[in-house]
């Protein structure tokens, strides 16, 4: 019981530690924009919505409600981070799990770091036909070391510096993604 005590003072640590880089207001700002955006691009188009597990799940739920159109639901699992602060390998847990074929695909993420992962869905959906595939993410952090020069979101709420984040999705070692804001924790 004394490891679980300590280990929960170190995450409220972190927390209290970290420095804010976008409050509540700021995110949720950023998520009425994005479906404003979305909702111009996707509004007669029967999309799909795939929001990509476990980060994408925060935003997607934060997003949904705000477009106002008809629109499918599903998720896949896919990750190179796992409870790891730097990426490895891309590890599928589970594939998109519905029909893509001929469809608007909207992929729905936390956050574009690399963008390794991105790029391994996008090209996953084209394999499986998909007709139109769009990104979604809340934040793009601004560094030079991207997959590919240049790689953006279709759709995209923040752009934040090059820091370990946390909050609105986005995890400490698992844990932090209920927190409300983004915050970078200290010294990382």
């Amino acid at each position: 019981m004394g490891l679980d005590i300590i280990r929960l003072n170190d995450l409220r640590r972190i927390r209290d530690e970290a420095e804010c880089l976008a409050d509540e207001p700021t995110v949720n700002a950023a998520i009425d924009q994005m479906a404003s955006d979305i909702a111009k691009r996707l509004f007669n188009a029967d999309p799909l919505i795939l929001a990509v597990l476990n980060g994408g799940l925060v935003l997607a739920g934060n997003l949904l409600p705000r477009l106002n159109f008809p629109l499918e639901l599903s998720w896949l699992h896919v990750t190179r981070y796992g409870q790891q602060s730097q990426g490895g390998e891309i590890e599928w847990h589970a594939p998109p799990n519905a029909d893509v074929q001929g469809r608007s695909v909207l992929v729905v993420d936390d956050i574009l770091d690399v963008g390794h992962t991105l790029l391994a869905i996008v090209e996953r959906l084209h394999e499986q036909g998909a007709g139109e595939i769009l990104t979604a993410v809340l934040v793009d952090k601004q560094h030079d070391r991207k997959a590919r020069p240049g790689l953006k979101a279709d759709f995209t709420g923040l752009e934040l510096p090059d820091r370990f984040m946390f909050g609105s999705g986005m995890d400490y070692r698992g844990y932090w993604r209920n927190a409300a804001g983004i915050h970078a924790v200290k010294g990382l």
